[in-house]
């Protein structure tokens, strides 16, 4: 029988979804059918599919179907003209294994469990979503698309399993960050050509609003030519970087992004579980809000865009194939609900939010003045590179003044909103599944970074050379003794005068050379030294050379004294740098976009997993153009970073640059030296190659390097540097290894850099961090048994030229989730 729903009360709800239901059984002729008597279908061969297909939500007995047609004179971009008479489109759904012809837009054969007739509407662009329902759980299906003698390309979806069915496994793929406009997306045509998968889950950054932005300006595929708004918003006056504004804006940009064949193939193939993040509206985006710097409200604060936030809720809603409703006669832009669950049998629960619409300010807004220059702070001291005790104390104002108005206290500091938190509650609740997983746009992981501790060692990193060199003058000043040399230099940089440091050495060589370290300490307090400067220069004294005793006087006692005194010690004052590095002097945390500037509820969601035993929850998280794997601990500020409460797993993105990238630009002086460390290596044939190297990684929290994890990790760099030269794919890795012999023999490498990591490393940031890789580019696979969650993080390797690598895949890094178990295992 036809479906029951009325064609007029379907639009009004759903925006424009039309519904038929699948024919009961697979093998009887024919199907119940969505059509319209009084609209005729498209006919001859004027027509063309350009986005080509796509499949969304697979439930146990549904999917979301998509297309967009267009007459095939108009151009792929084009807004669809509205049409004088209007004309229908027909769906065919088949469970027949059509597989020989995904790619291409060959019949579908086999028997047809759906034929529906769906009307073209130029209000939604031509686009098409129709959701099938009566389907039979964990089946594939394949479709396709016909307007009049054209058929569209053919598509394949599988459904989920029923609720109460027993899955031995699931696996898929979850992508975030495909900015067009950097890099490539030969991850993408990877996954269409060699994964096998249930589904996609995309986690937003779907589309980038802003064309010509700084961080859009490198090095891009051929195939990706410059983006064109039909309208759009200068950032700055009449030239450079423009934001999307309009409906055809953002229409604009999902139609563009879709014309990539790559990405075409992997919707023909994959179903998709799709959210947004914040640029399928606005950089950092919290409801209708911008937080553009230099585009503010009158008073300063961020300017809140409804008509613009509609416009984007409703070209997401008509490009994703996702079975949410969109009401397009709201007047406000909470006018759709994209957060929802899924049930993948009794193995996986996976429940997405929506962590844009509802979020509140950042806790700290951009347009808060900075007391030091008397303007507005802008995204640095806001968004990134907080102080923690600031954020924490403003937080917990807006806290207090919540609840004396009687109000929830998380609304001025939450993501969710009220009525998403508690559906997320009720949902992990409820979750019967062995899994949980968490469909989750931006990191739960906290990460902070102790000023005090990081500038006390780029101060001892810095003093070693001029410790070194004082050391080398002394050395002629008595008889080239190494020790007396070592110790004097010691004394006199913990204080002591000349001549007191000169008679310490000397009472320490005195005490014979068999004589113990106490009592040499004795010895140099008898020369007229404190305990604590006794002990710096005895430890010099034992030193085996010049070298070995720069870096204990370095970290024995400059470090240290940096640490205890900070802006007033005087190895700051005198490093020339004392004002810059004044306001670092603090313990950060490195991004309040992320779940770290939510951090009270980050609690309360913790606290309820705690509570009620809920185990096995892991989120999977886009956003930050990095991979980490790491735990989400109940409170992060506890004592020892409190208990382990559920594992988050990060997927670097598919192209856009990278958060090292991002931080490696924004570093400034000695600060930089947290960051990046210049390389400048000769390449016989090739010239020079400069790289920054990656150290973020190390201040993060990244475990100690040795040579050769060093020499791996900058591998993918070195190759992409190398292609940028012009050294061809096929010489590519055999240059890399011969590159990387060199510099195991350079000091400047295997001393100076890798002595470096092993001190930032040394900090201890982050230790609940067990991999993280901010230089990367890629995606993730998952693959879920009763037993375990493993997740391969497939990072890409760099441009050749103007082309995707040949060879995409660079290198695969396992991280490990046991049932029972809040930890994960990185190999």
């Amino acid at each position: 029988m036809a479906s029951q729903i009325n064609r007029r009360q379907f639009l009004k709800l759903g925006g424009f979804i039309t519904v038929s239901v699948a024919t009961a059984g697979l093998t009887a002729c024919g199907s119940s059918d969505y059509s319209d008597a009084g609209v005729p279908l498209a006919s001859g061969s004027d027509w063309k599919f350009p986005q080509s297909v796509a499949s969304g939500d697979p439930r146990p007995d549904s999917a979301m179907l998509w297309t967009r047609v267009v007459p095939a004179s108009l151009d792929a971009v084009a807004p669809a003209p509205a049409a004088a008479t209007e004309v229908a489109v027909r769906l065919i759904v088949s469970a027949a294994d059509n597989s020989s012809s995904l790619g291409s837009n060959k019949a579908l054969t086999g028997t047809t469990i759906v034929d529906a007739k769906l009307p073209l509407k130029s209000d939604f662009d031509n686009t098409l979503r129709h959701k099938v329902t009566g389907l039979q759980p964990g089946q594939t299906y394949f479709y396709q698309f016909i307007a009049g003698d054209v058929r569209s390309n053919v598509g394949r979806f599988k459904t989920a399993p029923a609720a109460t069915a027993d899955v031995a496994q699931l696996q898929f793929a979850y992508l975030t960050c495909q900015d067009w406009s950097i890099n490539h997306w030969g991850a993408l045509g990877h996954i269409a050509a060699n994964e096998s998968l249930d589904f996609i889950v995309h986690l937003g950054d779907y589309i980038y609003e802003t064309v010509g932005e700084a961080f859009q300006t490198g090095a891009v595929e051929s195939r990706h030519d410059q983006l064109k708004l039909p309208d759009g918003t200068f950032k700055n006056g009449s030239s450079g970087a423009k934001y999307a504004t309009t409906t055809a804006d953002y229409r604009y940009l999902y139609k563009k992004y879709r014309t990539d064949a790559r990405l075409q193939a992997v919707h023909e193939r994959f179903a998709f579980i799709a959210i947004w993040d914040d640029h399928e509206f606005t950089d950092d985006a919290w409801q209708d809000a911008s937080t553009y710097e230099g585009i503010v409200a009158a008073d300063g604060s961020d300017l809140h865009q409804p008509t613009r936030r509609r416009s984007a809720n409703q070209a997401w809603f008509e490009y994703m194939p996702a079975d949410v409703t969109f009401d397009a006669a709201a007047t406000t832009f909470l006018n759709i609900q994209i957060y929802r669950d899924f049930q993948f049998g009794k193995l996986m629960q996976l429940v997405m939010t929506d962590e844009r619409l509802y979020r509140a300010d950042h806790a700290i807004p951009e347009a808060t003045i900075n007391p030091a220059t008397g303007k507005a702070l802008g995204s640095i001291g806001s968004r990134y590179l907080v102080p923690q005790q600031l954020f924490d104390s403003v937080e917990a104002q807006k806290m207090a003044a919540a609840t004396k108005a009687g109000a929830d206290p998380l609304a001025a500091v939450g993501m969710l909103g009220a009525t998403q938190r508690e559906w997320w509650k009720g949902k992990m609740k409820s979750a019967t599944s062995t899994w949980k997983l968490w469909g989750n746009e931006v990191s739960l992981l906290r990460m902070g970074l102790n000023g005090v501790d990081a500038i006390a060692t780029l101060i001892a990193l810095g003093s070693m050379s001029n410790v070194g060199a004082a050391i080398a003058s002394t050395l002629p000043l008595v008889g080239g003794s190494v020790p007396l040399a070592n110790a004097i230099v010691a004394a006199s940089t913990a204080g002591a005068t000349s001549s007191m440091a000169q008679a310490a050495a000397m009472a320490i060589a005195g005490a014979g050379a068999g004589a113990t370290a106490t009592a040499q300490v004795a010895a140099a307090v008898g020369a007229g030294l404190s305990a604590a400067q006794a002990g710096i220069t005895v430890a010099a004294f034992n030193s085996a050379s010049p070298a070995a005793a720069a870096q204990v006087i370095a970290f024995g006692w400059i470090k240290p004294d940096v640490q205890a005194k900070q802006a007033e010690s005087a190895f700051v004052k005198s490093s020339g740098q004392a004002a810059a590095l004044a306001p670092f002097f603090n313990r950060f945390l490195l991004n309040c976009d992320q779940w770290d500037g939510y951090n009270s509820e980050r609690k309360a969601l913790m606290s309820h997993l705690k509570t009620n035993a809920i185990g096995n929850v892991v989120a999977i998280t886009g956003d930050i153009h990095s991979f980490f794997a790491g735990t989400v601990n109940d409170d992060f500020d506890a004592a020892g970073g409190g208990t382990p409460v559920m594992v988050d797993l990060v997927s670097a993105g598919v192209s856009s640059d990278s958060f090292f990238s991002y931080m490696n630009s924004a570093a400034q002086g000695d600060i930089g030296k947290l960051v990046s460390y210049p390389l400048v290596i000769p390449v016989p044939g090739v010239g020079t190659v400069n790289m920054a190297i990656n150290l973020l990684d190390y201040t993060m929290g990244k475990a100690a390097p040795t040579i050769d994890s060093l020499l791996e990790q900058l591998r993918v760099q070195l190759r992409g540097a190398l292609a940028a030269k012009g050294v061809p794919e096929a010489q590519l890795d055999v240059t890399v290894t011969a590159v990387q012999a060199g510099l195991r023999a350079s000091t400047d490498f295997s001393v100076t850099l890798l002595g470096l990591a092993q001190q930032l490393s040394s900090l201890g940031n982050n230790p609940w961090l067990r991999h993280l890789n901010t230089d990367a580019q890629g995606y993730t696979v998952v693959t879920l048994t009763p037993g375990k969650l493993v997740a391969q993080f497939k990072q890409v390797n760099k441009l050749v030229g103007s082309s995707a690598p040949a060879n995409v895949i660079a290198r695969v890094t396992t991280a490990t989730v046991n049932a029972g178990i809040v930890a994960v295992v990185v190999a």
